[in-house]
């Protein structure tokens, strides 16, 4: 039975990618900051006591595991905060950098040092077409600095992760999983995009996002990917060409 770790699956997408793989016969490692409310399905083994912002968070998962190697490591935790060039809030800033580009070099350090990782496995960083310098356009306007920002610093990061990686066989992959219907979506005001945005629920972008890293290999490693393809990225028309055009799956601009 494969084994697959989740990092930040207490809600959300987490959530329902740890349950999809465990419906799908995979052996599920699991982290919260906090127990739960439903543990879900019996092949959900939760790692509790995880903040990925934190120094400690990769040693605490490697402790959670007892020894057994990954073959698949997603880590989907993200904060994320509403900011204007007139409001910016430094300890924002500094949460969101910490979950969304620091923790994950520390999880990813923690778990190929403790031999963890097998050869042949996938590490998928969960970032946005947030992080995408050259998806940026004019229509958008500006603001949300830690929000954009720190995914373009995690796609980075993937990317340096993917060259000291690939000679032991792990593959690395950035992925926009799609603008989802979510309370962090909702606690920024988003849910009032949701409709044009063609927002999807958690359990369709999990599903995407599952086939998704089943067909990614290492020939691939190092690369920014949108399994959903264009259709929930506001400006791929303006900077990519018609929707129509564009390829399902999409490798998106850095």
């Amino acid at each position: 039975m494969p084994n697959v770790l989740v990092v930040g699956a207490s809600r959300g997408l987490g959530f329902e990618i740890a349950s999809k793989y465990a419906r799908n016969e995979y052996s599920v490692f699991a982290t919260s900051r906090s127990p739960p409310s439903s543990k879900g399905h019996h092949d959900i083994h939760w790692v509790t006591g995880v903040d990925i912002g934190t120094e400690e968070a990769g040693e605490t998962i490697v402790k959670g595991l007892k020894g057994h190697k990954q073959d698949i490591v997603i880590i989907t935790a993200g904060y994320f905060r509403k900011e204007s060039l007139n409001e910016p809030n430094f300890a924002d800033e500094l949460q969101t950098y910490k979950t969304c580009a620091i923790g994950p070099v520390f999880v990813v350090h923690a778990l190929h040092k403790a031999g963890l990782l097998k050869n042949g496995s996938k590490v998928i960083l969960v970032s946005s077409e947030a992080g995408s310098i050259g998806l940026r356009h004019e229509k958008e306007g500006g603001g949300l600095y830690s929000h954009h920002a720190s995914k373009a610093a995690l796609n980075m990061v993937g990317k340096l992760l993917s060259l000291d990686l690939r000679d032991e066989g792990v593959a690395v992959a950035m992925v926009h999983p799609g603008f989802m219907r979510t309370e962090m979506t909702k606690n920024v005001g988003f849910d009032k995009f949701w409709d044009d945005g063609g927002a999807v629920t958690p359990d369709v972008a999990a599903k995407s996002l599952v086939e998704w890293v089943d067909d990614f290999e290492i020939s691939h490693t190092g690369e920014y990917w949108a399994p959903r393809g264009p259709d929930d990225i506001g400006t791929a028309e303006q900077m990519l060409g018609p929707k129509d055009s564009l390829p399902t799956p999409l490798q998106l601009p850095w």
